[in-house]
């Protein structure tokens, strides 16, 4: 199993000025290495190499992969001596990030999507440098020596698991300050725990009214951390904008906005986390809808959507239940509030109707526990629950809407 850990650096004074030096420089040879990627693509990506009028084509060159790009950091350690106090597989890291970006604004990722066209990053938008090997007893007590830079004091609040191995370790400049976040490993953790209750299973339906209801009746209030923050972001965001810019006044500013809305995520976040905690201690099955977030991020309630950070909670819930070794099950979201829980059938609703009432079998309940009852039912046949005789003909949810069902 693999995890992370996330803790706070203390650094002093001088080791502070140091890592951002080491970000600065990365990101200049970021910048490079995806500028030599862009050279070559703008001129090869056409597959005619000869013209039969007379113009000029330019020559042909070799395309610039991971393993060339790297045989550069030899050269530019004797060309840029100051590269050379970098540690080697940290200049390496960055032709990976390169590669990593290009490849997927060219070919895509494992699932065939492609992202945008890659940026050349700003200083300030480039805060992360990584250790892609980490050895043992690196970490001593409260401190970790990091190769080539020294040792620097860590806020250990929670220690690392018995058998966990230090895989990769990385430096983070945020808003508040500097944090490292380990990467652990143990391989004798399985995925799935062999004895899961495949009968304690639950399925949730998110929402902007409740941030979610389960189909057992169960509904979290949405907190809406970004909207109660909005008036003291907007005071600050008034400040940033009447301070001239590259003034020192207007850098004080801004960092003052970014501690800010960094607030704002860390507290969504640790609602995100306490709410999946608190799932996974009753169910050992969550059944969820596969949502199109960013599709929902374009309409008008983009604001709402975004604040409630449906996809972190759920990514949240996976890793979560992974690490428990219990299961999440992503189901088709498309008809969860329009059908009846009970008989099947459609019946349509506008999105201000929050009642659900099915004039074929009388069915009488909250719209989203109708839908979270549906993706409770679609989650029965996967493939696990099959592999542990789940009984197939048991329609699941049925016993859930009984009490507050009413007949006709």
């Amino acid at each position: 199993m693999r995890t992370a850990y996330q803790y706070k650096l203390r650094p002093t004074k001088q080791q502070a000025q140091e890592i951002d030096r080491w970000l600065s420089m990365l990101c200049a040879q970021y910048n490079f290495l995806l500028a030599d990627r862009f050279n070559w693509y703008e001129q090869n990506r056409c597959p005619i190499y000869a013209c039969p009028l007379v113009c000029h084509l330019p020559e042909l060159c070799d395309n610039p992969d991971y393993y060339s790009q790297k045989k550069t950091l030899p050269n530019l350690k004797k060309t840029h001596p100051h590269y050379g106090e970098i540690y080697s597989q940290v200049l390496q890291d960055v032709v990976k990030r390169v590669k990593v970006t290009f490849d997927r604004f060219l070919s895509g990722d494992s699932k065939g999507k492609r992202s945008g066209r890659p940026r050349f990053k700003p200083r300030d938008r480039y805060r992360t440098f990584t250790y892609p090997q980490m050895k043992d007893g690196y970490l001593q007590g409260n401190l970790i020596n990091l190769p080539m830079f020294g040792q620097v004091k860590v806020i250990l609040h929670r220690p690392i698991p018995d058998g966990f191995r230090i895989k990769t370790a990385s430096i983070t400049k945020k808003a508040d300050g500097y944090y490292l976040t380990l990467s652990l490993e143990d391989a004798t953790v399985p995925t799935i725990k062999p004895d899961f209750n495949p009968d304690s299973l639950t399925g949730i339906d998110v929402g902007l009214k409740e941030f979610l209801t389960t189909s057992e009746n169960e509904t979290v209030a949405i907190p809406q951390y970004y909207r109660s923050s909005q008036k003291r972001l907007r005071v600050i965001q008034k400040r940033v904008s009447r301070r001239k810019k590259g003034s020192k006044r207007r850098q004080k500013a801004v960092k003052q906005l970014g501690r800010q809305h960094k607030k704002v995520a860390d507290r969504r976040k640790d609602f995100h986390f306490k709410t999946a905690n608190n799932l996974l201690k009753k169910y050992d099955v969550i059944a969820v809808e596969d949502l199109n977030v960013k599709g929902l991020a374009r309409t008008r309630l983009a604001k709402s959507v975004l604040d409630a950070g449906w996809s972190s909670f759920l990514s949240i819930l996976t890793n979560k239940a992974e690490k428990a070794g219990l299961l999440v099950i992503p189901v088709k979201a498309s008809g969860t509030s329009q059908d009846c829980s009970n008989c099947g059938v459609k019946v349509p609703k506008k999105l201000h109707e929050r009642w659900h009432d099915c004039p074929h079998c009388g069915c009488s309940l909250d719209r989203d526990r109708n839908a979270a009852i549906n993706i409770k039912n679609r989650a029965v046949g996967h493939s696990v629950l099959k592999a542990r005789r789940l009984p197939s003909n048991s329609r699941i949810g049925r016993e859930a809407y009984t009490d507050s069902t009413s007949t006709v």
